[in-house]
């Protein structure tokens, strides 16, 4: 399906290398070369066999190894991707706890209204307005660019804010959940202290929820967060993608496609593997189906 909806994508890739104005025959021996002149099936068969052989193929820009360049640019991915969680999640967890242990409070109220107001801004306007903002007007940051650590503060900070709207949601009806339930409150009884109760009662029985959550966002910015590293220039996965896409570069398109696919399903299958080590009934459960 993927490479289907790449070769659908309208315009020409030689047209947009060698310009309108190049002879048909140009045109012509440049298709023949990049193997677009033969049919969607022939097409097809020619990149999964570049697949069976552990290669992603070559742009057709700059002629260089897809899966090198992938490489060269995930460990920005991956930094940046750390960054935003760092920031998101105890912002958001810290936030949702808060909330659900005041619940109907004026704090539960404005923590929703903040939550709700994460999640509705586009990531593009929040990070153009911090781009505004941090930038042009205070001059406290650069607006764009990869490499040092004042390069990576605006787009974590961009990419960490949806996601922390969405833990705090989260977090807040997961310990809700939890924090009536009889275990609790008996712990309360014996005379335990509220740390003691919220840490080891509360929010370790409501984390299940929280790191599903956690692991698919993690996992969607490893897939490259494409309009937070464009906008920002933050040389990533996600501004390669968005560069293969704009110049129909097929190669760079399904290569990026591809291992944004593996590493979303490595990450998600790592999130179902730490179910059973943070909730017993889990391997309890487990044990049973066997």
């Amino acid at each position: 399906m993927s490479f289907a909806l790449t070769k659908a994508l309208p315009g020409d890739p030689v047209t947009g290398m060698v310009g309108e104005r190049a002879s048909k025959e140009t045109i012509e021996r440049i298709r023949a070369e990049l193997g677009t002149d033969r049919n969607f099936v022939a097409q097809y068969v020619g990149y999964l066999k570049l697949l069976s052989q552990g290669e992603l193929g070559r742009s057709y820009y700059t002629n260089r190894d897809v899966a090198k360049d992938i490489a060269e640019k995930f460990p920005n991915t991956l930094i940046l991707a750390l960054a935003a969680m760092l920031i998101a999640i105890p912002t958001g967890v810290g936030m949702g706890f808060l909330a659900a242990a005041r619940r109907g409070s004026r704090l539960d109220q404005a923590v929703t209204t903040l939550s709700i107001l994460g999640i509705s801004m586009p990531v593009f306007w929040v990070g153009l307005l911090l781009m505004l903002f941090a930038s042009f007007w205070l001059k406290l940051l650069p607006p764009s660019g990869t490499g040092e650590i004042r390069f990576l503060i605006l787009p974590a900070i961009t990419l960490a804010l949806p996601a922390i709207a969405t833990l705090a949601r989260v977090s807040r009806t997961a310990v809700l959940d939890v924090i009536d339930m009889p275990y609790v409150q008996v712990a309360r009884a014996k005379g335990l202290t509220l740390r003691r109760v919220s840490l080891v009662h509360i929010l370790k029985n409501a984390l299940i929820p929280i790191v599903t959550v956690i692991g698919l966002d993690f996992g969607s910015y490893l897939n490259g967060a494409v309009l937070t590293e464009t906008i920002f220039g933050w040389d990533g996965i996600g501004r390669f993608a968005m560069e293969g896409i704009i110049k129909r570069d097929y190669p760079v398109v399904m290569g990026t496609i591809i291992v944004g696919t593996i590493t979303f399903v490595l990450i998600n299958l790592l999130v179902d593997l730490t179910y059973q080590f943070m909730d017993p009934r889990v391997r309890l459960y487990a044990r049973r189906e066997k």
